[in-house]
């Protein structure tokens, strides 16, 4: 079941995220959970966050004034959570972008076959080190 964050969620979100770096070889250390956290926190109210598990396991995060999915990390692959993390986000929407990181092709691919192409290569925004593609999605 998919719901709307709340603050109490932000740990777990960070977490997820931290797990991630830690257990992709290609991606350079990531922020202590602690700085994640305050990140998540600070962009809290200006984002619609949802998340899914018991404790948190998987969670996304749409700046609607940019339209962008700024965040989508799942510990559990190949189950549709992405997927309907992604439907979600399109609701009530005609365009959305995001960046994914370059060596990312299983992220690449997914997105790819939720309708978003690749628009251009760009460098990374600090912290993050490893280039991005930006990709868009029109309905």
């Amino acid at each position: 079941m998919i719901r709307r964050a709340t603050l109490q969620d932000v740990p777990a979100c960070a977490q997820v995220i931290h797990d991630w770096a830690c257990q992709t070889d290609w991606m350079p250390e990531e922020l202590p959970v602690e700085q994640l956290t305050a990140l998540i926190e600070e962009a809290f109210d200006h984002r619609e966050i949802w998340v899914t598990g018991n404790p948190v396991d998987c969670y996304m995060s749409v700046d609607p004034n940019e339209q962008k999915i700024g965040a989508l990390y799942c510990r559990r692959t190949g189950q549709g959570i992405g997927k309907r993390f992604v439907d979600r986000a399109k609701e009530g929407r005609a365009f959305l972008w995001l960046t994914t990181h370059t060596p990312n092709t299983a992220a690449q691919r997914f997105y790819q076959r939720e309708g978003f192409e690749v628009t251009s290569e760009e460098p990374p925004v600090p912290p993050d080190t490893v280039p991005v593609y930006r990709m868009e999605w029109n309905a």
